[in-house]
């Protein structure tokens, strides 16, 4: 088993930033890949960023320029630094590591909101 445990969420104004965070832990193999998804109410997930071993990193049209994705091998953890946030970014962000298997988080809230 792989356990995910996200940090860095809560509340930010219109323009500011956040960094999240994701350590993994437990049974860990080899992580194929590292991502990080979103769901806003009355909405259903979707991706907002992911970084595979090689280091090839993919973004939602929505975020590019304004999030970035990185990982951290000997840490076995992820970040997602979010700048310029908007209030559409508001949700919950949940973690996501394919190593074996597909493993997620307990999901972090977002709040961008003056």
């Amino acid at each position: 088993q792989v356990q995910l445990v996200e940090s860095g969420g809560g509340l930010v104004q219109p323009g500011g930033s956040l960094r999240l965070s994701c350590a993994a832990s437990g049974s860990i193999s080899s992580i194929k890949a590292m991502g990080w998804y979103r769901q806003a109410p009355g909405k259903q997930r979707e991706l907002v960023a992911s970084i595979i071993s090689s280091g090839i990193k993919n973004y939602a049209s929505s975020v590019k320029g304004r999030f970035t994705i990185s990982r951290d091998n000997a840490k076995s953890t992820s970040y997602l630094q979010m700048n310029s946030l908007k209030p559409e970014d508001t949700a919950v962000y949940y973690c996501s590591v394919i190593s074996g298997g597909v493993y997620w988080g307990q999901g972090t809230q977002v709040t961008v909101s003056s």
